[in-house]
């Protein structure tokens, strides 16, 4: 290795620690890091949970550097609930995708050496479920605060997924409690199922 070829790769690192760090602070930045892949994973959806959970947690930015092109104060207002509705409605995504890798759909006579643990993976699902249940209720109260009389006529363009979402809620045609619902029924009959078990059965 050259002299000159070592004092470049050193100027070079010394230069990348002097750049400045960008701090996370605002919600919008922590709703950027959420992402979806192919294949969901336990600790993927945690850590997108964690990412949106932060994102409620954390001040909007100036609606300078909101999502949407804001110029009024009903703009603003309306953005907000949007945003909220459509944090809640990821995560409650993300609490059903970890539900479903806990669920056990049927209960069969060859799973009784497993039984304990099955029961167990019910358990953690039903807690998943409970709270994508809760998470809902939350997202579909901020969708009807969104369509609300004052601004039925306002459209923020860049959002309109998130538009088409809160009209959805209102309408009825997005509900997950009726899907989240039918899922804890399953999970319990399933659970019976599992419970009644026995050397008998297998």
């Amino acid at each position: 290795m050259t002299k000159s070829y070592f004092i470049s790769i050193l100027l070079l690192i010394g230069y990348a620690t002097l750049l400045p760090a960008v701090k996370i602070q605002y919600a919008e930045q922590f709703y950027k890091l959420y992402h979806q892949s192919l294949y969901r994973y336990p600790e993927d959806s945690a850590e997108n949970i964690w990412y949106l959970s932060m994102a409620l947690r954390s001040p909007f930015a100036n609606p300078l550097n909101a999502l949407a092109l804001i110029e009024d104060t009903k703009e603003w207002e309306k953005y907000r609930n949007l945003f909220v509705m459509h944090v809640y409605i990821r995560i409650t995504d993300e609490y059903l995708a970890m539900a479903a890798k806990y669920d056990k759909f049927n209960a069969y006579f060859y799973n009784y050496p497993w039984k304990s643990a099955n029961l167990d993976s019910l358990r953690t699902a039903e807690k998943y479920y409970t709270l994508a249940l809760e998470t809902w209720e939350l997202a579909r109260q901020y969708g009807l605060a969104a369509r609300d009389e004052r601004f039925r006529w306002i459209l923020l363009e860049e959002i309109q997924y998130w538009e088409d979402e809160a009209y959805r809620i209102e309408a009825g045609e997005l509900d997950y409690q009726d899907i989240i619902k039918a899922h804890l029924e399953r999970l319990r009959r399933v659970r019976d199922d599992f419970e009644q078990m026995d050397y008998n059965t297998y």
